[in-house]
């Protein structure tokens, strides 16, 4: 079955350009953030013991997950006041992934059982988010988010220091 692999550094670099989203309640493209969310939380995030990014947060709207440590946002506390931006001493997390207006990804399951291709592919610049037949590839930063999703990413070990791919 093919996925959609992101990769968040071209993100990061293409992020203030435009992407297509099929998503119906989506008509301004806001989908995008939710899949750069859960990948971001996901990969990038160095799961702090100490996590300034939670403590800083006046609403209680930042959370873990128990079982991996995946931080998780509350959307219903959330009032984008981006205080866990201010926070996080390492920018894991963007300014745009706080927005009071919550974007929702439904990964264009529909589209992807069909093979057909999701607009956010279509209209990605730089490649930033392809559909293919990916697999995981730890050795190349690929790692699995779910199912459908894949996340190219540098990898951050508990030293700080980024692990390059090769």
């Amino acid at each position: 079955m093919k996925k959609l692999l992101i990769d968040i550094d071209l993100y990061s670099d293409n992020r203030d350009k435009e992407f297509g989203c099929s998503y119906f309640y989506h008509s301004d493209n806001k989908g995008v953030r939710s899949l750069v969310e859960l990948a971001t939380y996901a990969i990038i995030c160095r799961k702090c013991e100490l996590a300034a990014c939670i403590e800083s947060c006046p609403n209680e709207a930042l959370g873990r997950k128990e079982e991996d440590k995946i931080l998780q946002k509350y959307n219903m506390k959330c009032t984008s006041c981006k205080s866990c931006v201010n926070g996080c001493p390492f920018g894991t997390i963007y300014p745009e992934m706080t927005i009071y207006l919550v974007p929702r990804c439904d990964f264009c399951l529909d589209k992807i059982m069909k093979d057909e291709v999701p607009a956010c592919v279509k209209s990605s610049p730089e490649g930033v988010i392809r559909y293919g037949d990916f697999a995981e590839d730890k050795e190349n930063n690929i790692l699995a988010v779910g199912r459908n999703i894949l996340v190219k990413a540098e990898h951050w070990e508990l030293n700080g220091m980024p692990k390059k791919a090769k």
